[in-house]
């Protein structure tokens, strides 16, 4: 879509504003809105000014003018705004240098797609995320210097089943047991369907909906794989439209990974091959059917998987789903079936052109742009250095021997693990300016003093129920 196409668009949808969107730094959606008639063909090239110092992670006081240049082929009608509302996501760009900024996440995806063309690999990277999240029906918490809670509930929650609803009714999943039982168990279908139609008037290719294996509204909805940049665009509607129809109806989502103390957390699941000139690089005659660009692209992810982690598991809570000795994807292997492993190859189709590496850890808290970037650069350095992934790991993980299981590398045990291997193994984000230095820099800096250090200075509630009288 051109900026013109754009114009007409907006004309014959009968838009009255512009809303303008972008990511901060650790990925979630701002915007700012214009009124339509500021909305020209120069918009395109100009851009719209706006400060650039209050955007977590970015520009300090003094260089704070920034602005945003519409991508035209991201135009959107809003589907929840009262009034007729064009969006467009936009890219950031100084407006003294006309340069892109590096700590922009939509500039890190374009520029990993940019570097699989450069390197002759691939042509292009598709990437199919499986967003899990959990709707609730209420939220309430404080994090104080002399107090801290949380409190969730849902009509769902199994811990509700003697409450006194005026009548309770029952039919509420057991811890473990919400994959995937019909209505009236299910409580949400309506909703998450209407989730998925949504998606799909805005143009987003759903493959199914279902419920998850929590207790308390744990859902999944999975979309087509798309390539990198592309996804990147739709995972950000993806989070936007099913918070927003969950708000419609009184309800509230979240995607973090472990809002719920023993039962399942929230995973995303993430599968991705690479194509060359029509054709699947990952499909062939080695194990499970894969081509050897495909174990070499496995080799990359498990070398650099502890480093991956700090942008595809970005968040301190991501690691109360990454436990060794649950159901968490934590061991570093690969497999054709087992869901243990990090990586496992999906055997679902013969077509050579479904053959793709599922990548088991990450999370949707996870800035998907930068995440996507991340996990491409790995399987590249996976297939320039032909990295060997080893043998596979076909066997129940759970039912090696203690010396056997010793022999199995895990995901780091915390965000503070993960940041240390990120800082000490980062080379490969690098490649063709993809990472930049400061990116790198300013993630590890952010992240320990905004999110690791807070939390670590902390009392648990927990501590006191086990050291009060000590």
């Amino acid at each position: 879509m051109t900026p013109k196409d754009v114009l007409e668009m907006a004309k014959e949808k009968g838009a009255r504003v512009v809303d303008l969107r972008f990511l901060d730094f650790p990925g979630v959606w701002q915007h700012f809105t214009v009124p339509l008639s500021e909305l020209v063909e120069s918009s395109f090239e100009d851009g719209f000014g706006f400060d650039g110092s209050s955007i977590r992670g970015w520009q300090e006081i003094h260089h704070s003018d920034m602005l945003v240049v519409p991508d035209p082929t991201t135009a959107q009608m809003d589907p929840f705004f009262k009034e007729p509302t064009l969006v467009l996501i936009g890219n950031i760009v100084d407006p003294i240098t006309r340069e892109q900024y590096t700590r922009d996440p939509r500039y890190i995806a374009q520029k990993a797609e940019a570097y699989l063309k450069s390197s002759g690999i691939g042509d292009v990277a598709y990437f199919g995320p499986e967003a899990e999240f959990f709707i609730f029906d209420d939220i309430r918490f404080a994090s104080e210097n002399n107090h801290a809670f949380y409190a969730i509930d849902s009509i769902e929650g199994i811990w509700n089943s003697g409450r006194e609803e005026s009548p309770n009714l029952g039919y509420k999943p057991r811890h473990k047991e919400g994959y995937f039982p019909v209505p009236p168990m299910d409580k949400f279908q309506d909703l998450r369907t209407e989730m998925l139609l949504t998606m799909e008037d805005l143009g987003i290719d759903v493959e199914c909906q279902h419920h998850e294996v929590a207790t308390a509204g744990q859902a999944e909805i999975d979309m087509v794989f798309k390539p990198l940049l592309q996804m990147g665009d739709q995972l950000m509607w993806y989070k936007y439209i099913i918070k927003n129809v969950a708000n419609k109806y009184g309800h509230t989502v979240t995607f973090m990974p472990k809002p719920l103390y023993d039962d399942n957390g929230t995973g995303m699941h993430t599968h991705t091959s690479i194509w060359k000139e029509g054709q699947p690089l990952f499909a062939g005659d080695k194990y499970a059917g894969v081509s050897d660009e495909a174990l070499w692209a496995i080799g990359g992810l498990l070398k650099h998987c502890p480093a991956l982690c700090a942008i595809t598991n970005p968040i301190t809570n991501s690691y109360k789903r990454l436990v060794p000795g649950f159901e968490a994807p934590v061991n570093l292997a690969y497999s054709s079936r087992n869901r243990s492993a990090a990586i496992r190859i999906p055997m679902y189709s013969p077509s050579p052109k479904a053959k793709r590496i599922e990548f088991r850890p990450p999370d949707p808290s996870c800035n998907g742009y930068m995440a996507f970037s991340a996990m491409l650069m790995a399987m590249i350095a996976g297939i320039e250095n032909k990295i060997d992934p080893g043998d596979p790991l076909d066997k129940d993980i759970y039912d090696l021997p203690p010396e056997e299981l010793a022999k199995v590398p895990s995901t780091p045990g915390s965000l503070e693990e993960a940041l240390a291997a990120l800082e000490a193994d980062h080379d490969f984000l690098l490649k063709g300016d993809v990472f930049t230095q400061d990116v790198i820099d300013m993630w590890i800096e952010y992240k320990t003093e905004n999110e690791i250090n807070p939390v670590r200075l902390r009392p648990h509630p927990h501590e006191f129920f086990l050291y009060y009288d000590i």
